[in-house]
């Protein structure tokens, strides 16, 4: 199979675009955890955010995948969206309950609720333009004979992003006592950064190559992807979204704990630890991504699943930093892969001519089961030999475990179960497909 060539432009706007989207989700997806804990000492806020950002997510997606396939206007919103976006992070460096609502009774409450509401905002701008935008934008720009290497550049992206957040965090946010940060300056600079990499998409992101798609009624484009028939006509793409939607429930269920687990319970510094785990877990991947056509992506997945298990063990039972390094370096390099590997096969699935119509379709399997599910058996898990206390505004509050992790290793092992049914099918059809080719 030749290689299909992408060309410097499509490359940087793949890498500049999908970098600042990560970045962005960077921030809702880990440190708006980390926020609405600073701000409230509760860390009961965190699964009801994750839960609605992520029921926000799929119905953001699944309106505006179907709108951008009709309209047939990837770059308008991608660039839009992200300027919206950018401004939308902003708006967060006003709901700290030491500043702006500290007259009120009940402040932390409230900047809580507040927070857990602006993220189900900011997440609207960020699913328009990049969840449904620019996911759709990447699929009708490549083909399989180069999706592995543009899904491994892409899947490295979000820690790229974190470590970038890691590092900058420190210098953004202040420490104004023992228990009050000022994180208004962090806001402002990734918003701004948003904002501005919107404005860049407008010149930077070649044009649409697919016209608009006008051949169904709007209403009837937003169940297309739940029709039986269509299920029936695309059995591997629905089996890959089943392996990847419980891949993504174990993956829920340690990460919106993960830096809070890290430097609250652990406390370890947090540049040391998630530094060397994340930029550690980036080369691995590249690096085994840029040979992934070559390997196999039967061989990838497997490897990278065991790994995910392995990882999640590891950090299960050791608590000191060398353990937790090794194990979230195992962890997140499985977790990096099989990401890429799933998201690859979903693109090569996707029926050409309707991508916009199946982002939201994705989103159901990839995001809203998995975040709606996953922190709560997280949360669940944490009960275990968990720690009780009562935080500074008199609420008892529970911190997360290493059961998260062992809770996740668990979730992982059922994600076998279509895959195996998955490659067979793959294997079968490949089989036909050379018996059909040597007759002829």
């Amino acid at each position: 199979m030749q290689v299909a060539k992408l060309g410097i432009r499509k490359w940087l706007s793949f890498i500049i675009a999908g970098f600042i989207g990560q970045l962005a989700w960077a921030i809702e997806n880990n440190y708006l955890n980390v926020y609405v804990f600073d701000c409230t000492h509760n860390y009961d806020f965190i699964p009801i955010m994750v839960a609605l950002s992520a029921a926000a997510a799929t119905i953001t997606t699944l309106f505006m995948g179907a709108l951008s396939d009709r309209l047939g206007k990837r770059k308008l919103f991608i660039a839009g969206g992200y300027i919206i976006w950018g401004i939308s992070i902003i708006l967060f460096a006003f709901l700290d309950p030491h500043s702006s609502v500290s007259f009120v009774a009940n402040a932390a409450m409230l900047s809580g609720a507040l927070i857990v509401v602006m993220d189900c905002v900011m997440t609207f701008f960020g699913s328009t333009a990049n969840d449904a935008a620019f996911n759709a934008f990447v699929t009708d720009n490549t083909d399989e004979s180069n999706r592995g290497k543009v899904e491994s550049v892409l899947s490295i992206l979000p820690l790229i992003a974190m470590i970038a957040v890691v590092l900058l965090q420190g210098m953004l946010v202040r420490q104004i006592s023992e228990n009050i940060m000022d994180w208004s300056l962090f806001f402002y600079v990734f918003g701004g950064l948003t904002s501005l990499v919107g404005i860049v998409c407008i010149f930077l992101l070649p044009k649409d190559v697919k016209g608009p798609n006008k051949e169904e009624p709007y209403m009837k484009n937003l169940i297309h992807g739940f029709r039986p028939s269509v299920v029936k006509k695309n059995p591997n793409l629905y089996l890959v979204l089943l392996s990847f939607m419980i891949f993504s429930i174990g993956i829920q269920v340690y990460m919106p704990y993960f830096m809070v687990y890290i430097q609250k319970v652990l406390q370890f510094d947090l540049v040391v630890a998630a530094g060397s785990i994340l930029g550690s877990a980036c080369v691995i991947t590249v690096v085994i991504g840029v040979y992934m056509d070559r390997i196999g992506k039967h061989k990838v997945i497997f490897g990278a699943l065991g790994a995910t298990m392995i990882g999640a063990m590891l950090l299960f039972f050791f608590k000191d930093l060398a353990g937790v390094i090794v194990g979230g370096i195992i962890l997140m390099s499985g977790f990096l892969l099989a990401t890429a590997v799933f998201g690859a096969k979903i693109r090569d699935y996707t029926p050409e001519n309707e991508v916009g119509l199946f982002q939201g379709v994705r989103m159901i399997f990839a995001v809203l089961i998995p975040m709606v599910t996953g922190p709560y058996i997280g949360q669940g898990a944490s009960y275990i030999q968990g720690t009780l206390y009562v935080d500074d505004f008199g609420q008892t509050s529970i911190q997360p475990n290493s059961y998260i992790f062992l809770f996740t290793a668990i979730v992982m092992l059922f994600v076998f179960i279509p895959l195996v049914i998955l490659i067979r099918r793959e294997n079968r059809e490949q089989k036909e497909k050379v018996t059909k080719e040597v007759k002829e």
